[in-house]
């Protein structure tokens, strides 16, 4: 949520930010609104010195005994006491709609974003391994998978509907390896655990940006109107909602494993085949806390301990930056990694790493006090990124580790996890 004070005193930085983004916010509405709210706070104040001008002149016509000329003076009150009650039920909705409004509004963009429509306007930061090329023709994870039996698209279409997926045997075995590597390679690297709710309620999913403005893609319940997580990223975030935070206790690291659910709404027709865009998938999240002289390090180290775990696997993958035209609503910076998939002849993204600046911490009011630096409290900066999405993982191993054979070669690390070094019929 941006600051209400900084659009009103910059407001040709925004409507430049609005630009980059390529997103039509209002910055006129909000002046207006804005304008209308100051207006009416400024008639209240002055209603307010009246009624007590008004007061302290009947006590003292009371006193000289002028009880006819005070009864007067009463009824004037009255009628400033209703004026006052009116304009404070218009300020009420003005400053909701004020709210309402600024809760629409993305992000602003880091200096350092490039500038760009859409996505060819991303920049590649990175390559990471060489794609490897085969002897043979490769098989898509759509296709290999089904036949060596560790997926099935046409059996969960019977359990649920399209575009989820059933794992069996070894395949169910890989998706557990992966959680638990990328959990224990995290925690190794100083992130904290957590064993998370898999539903939220509507504050919780306001606090990260879902809502209002991406509820057609949630999951939501008939009855208590609670929320299916779309990441981890809703629940770690939201840990400390409403709390004030030590300095001492900064950055704060932050891992936890979930199942997500997306109604992909505004998604159909793209990569409906596989497992690359699921209603349902497994990932492991990544959250940070940090002082704002510390953020933008600590996305960075984030983007490392992400592509850290593909590298552990040996997948190639690149990373990029994303422009302004296509980072996330509640991101100010966004780096997308990015693995090799032969199916696609190309990379596709299995991470996005984001610093989220105040953005969530004001939404969420989430700070963090400093007395040796500042008096009261300040926002946080959260950052988020998978690390990684491991269903994306899992097509890319079977993908990238296949043989002429048709079967797949464990990648060595997976081994203790998996007890066996090739996957076959």
């Amino acid at each position: 949520m941006l600051d209400a004070r900084f659009v009103r005193d910059n407001v040709d930085v925004v409507r430049a930010a609005m630009s980059d983004r390529g997103v039509a916010w209002s910055v006129d509405s909000f002046l207006e609104m804005d304008e209308e709210r100051r207006r009416l706070i400024a008639r209240t104040e002055v209603r307010q010195a009246r009624r007590n001008e008004l007061s302290k002149a009947i006590g003292e016509l009371m006193k000289a005994g002028k009880a006819a000329e005070a009864a007067a003076m009463k009824d004037e009150v009255r009628l400033v006491n209703d004026e006052i009650a009116a304009d404070a039920a218009l300020l009420e909705q003005v400053e909701a709609d004020v709210s309402d409004l600024l809760m629409t509004a993305p992000n602003l963009p880091h200096a350092s974003v490039p500038k760009g429509t859409d996505e060819t306007g991303n920049v590649e930061v990175r390559r990471w391994g060489t794609p490897r090329t085969f002897g043979f023709a490769p098989q898509a994870h759509w296709d290999l998978g089904p036949a060596l039996g560790i997926l099935d698209f046409e059996r969960a279409v019977k359990l649920a509907k399209s575009r989820f997926v059933l794992m069996g045997g070894l395949g169910a075995r890989l998706e557990r390896s992966v959680i638990n590597l990328f959990l224990d390679s995290h925690t190794a690297r100083g992130y904290k655990e957590w064993w998370l709710p898999l539903l939220g309620n509507a504050a919780t999913l306001t606090g990260t940006g879902n809502l209002p403005k991406f509820e057609d893609d949630l999951f939501k319940t008939q009855g208590e109107g609670l929320y299916l997580i779309p990441t981890a990223e809703v629940m770690l975030t939201n840990i400390h909602r409403d709390e004030v935070l030590d300095a001492e206790e900064l950055p704060l690291h932050y891992t936890a494993y979930t199942p997500c659910f997306r109604e992909e709404a505004g998604s159909a027709g793209r990569d409906t085949r596989g497992m690359i865009r699921v209603h349902q998938f497994d990932k492991v999240e990544l959250v940070k806390f940090a002082a704002p002289e510390t953020s933008m390090d600590e996305l960075e180290s984030m983007v490392t301990d992400a592509s850290y775990m593909l590298e552990l696997l040996g997948l190639p993958y690149r990373v990029i930056t994303l422009c302004t035209g296509d980072i996330g609503f509640s991101a100010a910076k966004t780096y997308d990694i990015e693995v090799w998939m032969p199916s696609y002849d190309g990379y596709k993204e299995i991470s996005s790493c984001s610093n989220c600046w105040d953005f969530q911490a004001r939404r969420a009011s989430i700070k963090y006090r400093d007395p040796a630096s500042f008096k009261g409290s300040h926002f946080v900066h959260t950052l988020n990124g998978s690390g990684l999405a491991v269903g994306r993982c899992v097509a890319a191993i079977i993908e990238n580790c296949q043989n002429a054979d048709g079967t797949i070669t464990v990648p060595e690390v997976l081994r203790p996890y998996m007890g066996c070094d090739v996957i076959g019929a």
